[in-house]
């Protein structure tokens, strides 16, 4: 007889001690970082869903590429290899690699941006693309559809753009002031929710209209690919890598935070279509920020090491568990009743901390105090998704309130077991019982961009 819990599609080969602090000393800690989980030390955390940038496990065929690497400073032919990958999975002709997602951001964003007072639109912008968006001196609106945060109707795409907000608003800011789309897949924000294809060439429909370029922000497109060959009825017999090179076919530009679905834990990716006057703009301005075009802030090892996982991530085999440990999560998180977004996402729970937690306004975190308390009661690090990360308004300095106030528990890829999923859900089934008696918190220090990261807070008494 099959079992109900998902098995894992590969072995453990290498493994990392953790341990757990007792909680008079976890209290010690959490004071020490000023009620900040980004500031804990990792040594004091037994199991981390801070994030799943960067902080999966590397495949022995991925580790066996380190070993390739050429560190030529320039033309490196690891950087040849990496390229052949990348224009295969996605179609583009121009390739050049970055540290990370935001090293892409930085060096492509402000590129697209022509006069003062432009604007992006997006599903959902994240953290680091809004203050991108914002640094340039542009604004980052988000469309994307009602029902995203109705957590318990059923969508299967709450992702998914409002193409007709989003028409209405080019028409409202006028086109040329639209300096791009970005299209988030899957919408982190929202709770790792996918897009459909249907949805994504609605959208390329529409720029391609009023002559906007499309940007896709594909850090888990193939978690994407996997929920439309599963939810989208045209697309059930397709393969994930053609899904995947469908989803590129509505961009212009993919910008890539491989930490994710290439499997590394350091890189990202510009690849552009086939604009070369923009190309040739980024490799002027990657020079400076990143590193040569053809290493772009990475060694020759990192870039062997994403050749490969990124064609990893395309198994399906893979994609099933991952998708199913993270609803493995989710059923016995909504089995005790706790608030969570619904259908669960690719790559994380998202718990709904405002419904959790009345008492708490929004402008005193409540998804930050169940953040610390989970630290608290298990030695389990999170993150918040909310109104601390969304910011300030530009422009009148005012806390902007979140739609949903998330906790982000982020499940590493290939890491940890169903086990410790498990104690995940016990601890902050505890946490849910005592919801209660949890009060917020108010800033000792606040940075003006990014402040979720850096912050210090103390609690509210």
């Amino acid at each position: 007889m099959q079992s109900k819990r998902p098995i894992p599609p590969y072995r453990i080969k290498m493994v990392e001690p953790i341990r757990i602090i007792d909680r008079k000393e976890r209290e010690k800690k959490l004071i020490e970082a000023g009620y900040n989980p980004f500031k804990l030390h990792s040594e004091d955390v037994f199991i981390d869903l801070l994030t799943d940038s960067g902080t999966g496990a590397m495949s022995h065929f991925q580790w066996a590429a380190l070993m390739k690497g050429d560190e030529a400073y320039a033309g490196s032919s690891s950087f040849f290899r990496l390229e052949k990958v990348v224009q295969a999975i996605t179609g583009y002709l121009y390739v050049m690699p970055a540290h990370q997602g935001r090293g892409a951001e930085q060096v492509v964003i402000p590129a697209l941006v022509k006069h003062p007072g432009m604007v992006f639109f997006s599903n959902i912008h994240f953290d680091t693309t809004r203050a991108h968006v914002e640094l340039s001196g542009a604004r980052a609106i988000d469309v994307v559809i009602p029902e995203c945060f109705e957590l318990d109707h059923y969508h299967p795409f709450k992702g998914n753009f409002d193409l007709v907000e989003l028409e209405k608003q080019i028409n409202a800011v006028k086109a040329e002031n639209v300096a791009g789309i970005i299209m988030t897949i899957t919408n982190n924000s929202a709770g790792g929710e996918p897009v459909s294809l249907e949805n994504m060439k609605g959208v390329r429909k529409l720029a391609q209209a009023y002559h906007i370029p499309v940007i896709i922000d594909g850090a888990r497109y193939a978690e994407n690919a996997y929920f439309i060959k599963q939810r989208e009825e045209a697309y059930r017999d397709c393969s994930i890598r053609e899904i995947a090179k469908w989803q590129f076919d509505q961009g212009d530009i993919f910008l890539m935070s491989a930490k994710k679905d290439g499997l590394v834990n350091m890189g990202g990716l510009i690849a552009i279509k086939n604009d070369r006057h923009l190309f040739e703009l980024c490799q002027t301005r990657i020079v400076p920020m990143e590193g040569f075009p053809t290493y772009g802030g990475l060694a020759g090892r990192d870039m062997e090491a994403m050749a490969v996982g990124l064609e990893e991530a395309l198994d399906l085999d893979y994609l099933t568990y991952r998708i199913a440990e993270c609803e493995y999560l989710g059923n016995r998180l909504l089995e005790a009743k706790i608030p969570i977004q619904t259908p669960v996402g690719g790559h994380a729970v998202f718990v709904d901390c405002g419904a959790m937690c009345p008492q708490i306004p929004y402008d005193q975190f409540p998804a930050q105090a169940v953040c610390n308390a989970l630290y608290l009661e298990g030695g389990i690090r999170a993150v918040e998704i909310g109104s601390l990360l969304l910011g300030r308004d530009p422009d009148t300095s005012q806390n902007r309130q979140a739609d949903r106030e998330f906790m982000r528990l982020t499940i590493p890829r290939r890491t940890y077991t169903l086990e410790h999923l498990d104690y995940v859900a016990d601890c902050l089934i505890s946490v849910y019982q005592k919801r209660h008696e949890l009060k917020g918190l108010a800033f000792e220090y606040e940075s003006p961009i990014l402040r979720h990261f850096t912050a210090r807070f103390r609690v509210v008494t």
